[in-house]
């Protein structure tokens, strides 16, 4: 039977803590999504409005004409940064037009909030 350091123990303990720490409410804010390119395997980091919502990051646009959003439905493990925090995901185009339209009514306040968009759903992992 493998042994497990102590130092093993305290890390886990650390990044336990630091998940729980990470508290959002509901709404708009900015953040940085790291996709890795689809083309060239590198990270790339862009700095968007992103909604909060339910326990997941949303990302959205008017067209799916986006590096960033191409990179994510091909590569789906990204990384959203926000308040000094790297927190690990997987991408999913939403489907669903009901929360579609929720997400942009959450992040929008003028006429854009009744636009049709492409949103990207981050589920992060635990």
């Amino acid at each position: 039977m493998k042994q497990i350091s102590e130092f093993s123990i305290q890390w886990v303990k650390f990044f336990i803590t630091k998940l729980r720490s990470v508290e959002l409410k509901e709404g708009a804010f900015h953040a940085i999504l790291v996709t890795t390119g689809r083309k060239s395997g590198k990270e790339h980091a862009v700095e968007l409005k992103a909604v909060f919502y339910d326990g997941k990051f949303y990302f959205s646009r008017r067209t799916p004409n986006s590096d960033w959003l191409k990179n994510a439905t091909m590569n789906p493990l990204v990384k959203v940064k926000f308040r000094n925090e790297t927190l690990l995901g997987n991408a999913l185009l939403v489907s669903d037009q009901k929360l579609a339209r929720k997400i942009s009514q959450m992040k929008y306040a003028d006429k854009r909030a009744e636009e049709s968009r492409v949103v990207l759903e981050v589920t992060l992992h635990e």
